[in-house]
């Protein structure tokens, strides 16, 4: 008999209190118990109890082990625990209501066109939809309200509530977010607050102790502790909203559950190692492996949006595939570690820089490659115009290319806050490429690719990703005509357009 498992991220739904009420007895009576780590340690043989010596690095136990300055297995971990709490927060996210056709509004303007009846077959109900809620949690990084999350916790939120360790409240905005890497970056406004500190991912150690700071359940500022199992693993769980995932996770066995996405990882000293992104579940509740996205990645992506607001990544341009014995012995590889390069991008910067297909990287900047994910998180915290030091291997002759890594050239973006009436709309949009425009088999448009709060998402079921090509049977030309249009009118607006791999024309109406 074989088994599936699945990888889950935390926090995607809210919390209802059935839930709760179903396993809360069960739980409080186990977290009930005196604390067990202190007697474990305190009881365990000489070899347990083994020290490292803080000079040498030389392994002592028994007698030994209880001499002079040294770092022993902790007995507790008050101080990284107290440390991370205090700047831990409980996010409560308020979505977008599911609707349905049949409840959809038409605008006042429109309402005499149709005869005051909806033209979806009913009525639309009277009354608010009731609007369903998800939580998750964040990290303080900055005293100002600068807080780290996960790109899941926040996407498709109306509204953003964050909680304090205090039990203070307040109201947050989206200062932006990278699918790719599920990091966003919210702000409140508050000053003097308790932040932690990056740490450094990259000297993390597999076997090492760290702790998981977060809300499962809604039992907010709960600490688990674990051991890093593993680094660089990839799970293919961000392919679903980015373009070019990025996954290179920690992986721990400290215990997380919903509710504690965009929480922190940190190491006994209390510096942030890692934001807690996902768990690997049959059943979506923790069973004995967690996933965090190293701090490695997260600082690059906040400081990027805070300075740019967007992540600026340089890329390599290659496409890529691990060595292993299969590929040693059809290629005759004179290394058997590394990634060999399969093949190029087009206007690829390794290409330029003198790298050839079927060479073997070993290493980015002098450290060692042995996998995909090392490769895309040593690239990662590199932005374009960069200068990377990439050793390959070719015909077993080692060979160091110093590549400028490049950009991927997106297109022309109108964005709405360069806008009033996008602003209200709450909605961004951006030009089609070529190939796009080819696909769909139209010859322009502007694609759809935020909806947030605003009219778009008030008043219509309009999703990220459509294609408006008509606003008031006029055709639209790109981004920027479309919001030239816009802002000319007054009242009732029809937008037309459709939805990639789908020739059934849509239409939108709205009210200015």
């Amino acid at each position: 008999m074989t088994t599936t498992r699945s990888f889950r991220k935390i926090a995607t739904v809210a919390l209802a209190s059935a839930l709760l009420g179903g396993t809360s007895y069960a739980t409080y009576e186990h977290f009930g118990k005196p604390d067990t780590i202190s007697t474990w340690v305190n009881n365990a043989t000489p070899f347990m109890k083994a020290r490292l010596d803080g000079k040498s690095g030389a392994v002592t136990t028994g007698a030994e082990a209880t001499a002079g300055p040294a770092a022993m297995i902790p007995a507790d971990f008050s101080f990284a625990s107290k440390k991370a709490t205090a700047a831990v927060v409980h996010i409560k996210s308020t979505l977008k209501p599911e609707r349905t056709v049949s409840q959809m509004q038409i605008p006042e303007e429109f309402r005499d066109f149709f005869g005051g009846r909806s033209p979806f077959g009913q009525q639309a109900p009277e009354g608010k939809m009731e609007k369903p809620q998800a939580t998750g949690s964040g990290v303080i990084i900055n005293p100002d309200g600068y807080i780290v999350t996960n790109n899941h916790v926040i996407q498709g939120a109306e509204t953003l509530e964050v909680t304090l360790a205090d039990k203070h409240t307040y109201k947050a905005k989206v200062i932006g977010s990278d699918p790719n890497t599920d990091i966003a970056l919210i702000k409140i406004d508050a000053k003097n607050l308790p932040a932690l500190s990056f740490g450094n991912s990259e000297n993390v150690q597999v076997g090492q102790w760290v702790l998981a700071v977060g809300n499962p359940y809604n039992l907010t500022s709960t600490v688990t502790a674990g051991i890093v199992s593993a680094k660089g693993r990839s799970i293919n769980i961000l392919g679903e909203n980015a373009k070019a995932p990025i996954e290179s996770f920690i992986q721990t066995d400290a215990a997380v559950n919903p509710g504690n996405s965009g929480g922190a990882l940190v190491d006994l000293n209390g510096n942030l190692i890692g934001i807690n992104t996902a768990i690997a579940s049959q059943t979506g509740s923790f069973a004995g492996y967690s996933f965090a996205v190293p701090s490695s990645i997260a600082h690059k992506v906040v400081e990027d949006i805070s300075k740019f607001g967007s992540v600026q990544r340089g890329y390599l341009g290659v496409g890529i595939s691990e060595v292993d014995a299969a590929k040693v012995k059809s290629f005759d590889l004179k290394v058997d570690e590394g990634v060999r390069v399969e093949n190029f991008a087009d206007e690829s910067a390794a290409k330029e820089a003198g790298i050839k297909i079927g060479d073997v990287i070993t290493q980015i900047d002098g450290h060692a490659i042995t996998s995909v994910p090392q490769l895309q998180e040593a690239i990662a915290q590199h932005k374009p115009s960069d200068k990377v030091s990439v050793n390959v291997n070719r015909d077993g002759v080692e060979k160091v290319v110093t590549v400028t890594l490049k950009g991927i050239s997106e297109p022309s973006v109108a964005d709405r806050s360069s806008s009033a009436v996008m602003e209200q709309l709450g909605i961004e949009l951006k030009d089609l490429t070529n190939q796009q425009k080819k696909e769909y088999g139209i010859g322009s448009g502007a694609q759809v690719t935020s909806i947030n709060a605003g009219k778009i998402r008030q008043g219509t079921d309009m999703e990220e990703g459509f294609v408006i090509t008509k606003i008031d049977k006029t055709p639209v030309a790109n981004a920027r005509e479309a919001v030239k249009m816009l802002q000319g009118k007054k009242g009732g607006v029809m937008i037309e357009g459709l939805y990639p791999g789908n020739d059934e024309t849509q239409y939108f109406a709205i009210g200015l």
